[in-house]
């Protein structure tokens, strides 16, 4: 019985560690969402606490037959959604991209990563004039009086230069998103989010990574204003 007992005590705290993802309903939930380190967070962190103790060897190996599991279904989810190989103008190959990204651009831009909320560098860059360009290819992508302030951590734009971004749909982590990427190179940007209810002409929020960028300023060189 005490063993029964302790069993159900350590499930119960471990088991506490772990919060399920929030339905992304509104811009709220979304920018919550995103700022708690990207989709891995909870997993990586669910742990028994120091203060349980746990002899049965067995039971160490459910729990960590349970964690993993679940780890590696969020994996498989993303691997099996990425965006189909689609033909871009820029067909450089991957050794081609290394040589001239750095390692944190390559990530985002090439492998489809994240950069964390309220790190980049144009977060809280509001030119009023000037362009957004791919850091990549140096594709013209956003101009500067798109930008808007969303308080999401990443830059935002209500829309791209005409056809300078293709969206794609993006079903990783057991939703379906609108991916962004640039329309000469397909590198990643971020995604897309519609009816957020922002005060914008489009009703959009083009979420996109500031190491995906490269600011162009107008030939007066106009400073950015904070």
């Amino acid at each position: 019985m005490a063993f029964s007992r302790r069993l159900f005590l350590a499930f119960s705290l471990s088991t506490r560690a772990y919060k399920p993802r929030p339905r992304l309903s509104n811009s709220s939930s979304l920018c919550n969402y995103h700022n708690r380190n990207h989709l891995h967070t909870s997993l990586k962190r669910a742990r028994l606490p120091s203060s349980a103790t746990v002899k049965s060897a067995s039971w160490m190996s459910f729990l960590g037959s349970l964690f993993g599991s679940s780890a590696r279904a969020e994996d498989n989810s993303n691997n099996n959604s990425k965006t189909p190989k689609m033909s871009y103008p820029d067909q450089r190959s991957d050794e081609e991209w290394r040589a001239v990204l750095s390692p944190e651009q390559f990530r985002v831009i090439r492998q489809k990563g994240t950069e964390p909320a309220f790190t980049g560098e144009y977060d809280k860059h509001y030119p009023s004039t000037g362009v957004y360009n791919c850091a990549a290819c140096d594709t013209p992508l956003y101009k500067a009086d798109t930008k808007f302030k969303s308080g999401c951590g990443w830059p935002a734009y209500f829309d791209a230069i005409p056809g300078a971004v293709t969206r794609h749909v993006d079903r990783a982590f057991g939703m379906e998103r609108t991916e962004i990427v640039c329309s000469q190179c397909g590198g990643h940007l971020g995604h897309v989010f519609k009816g957020e209810g922002f005060p914008t002409p489009t009703d959009e929020r083009h979420c996109v990574n500031s190491v995906s960028l490269r600011f162009e300023a107008s030939p007066d060189k106009e400073t950015a204003k904070a």
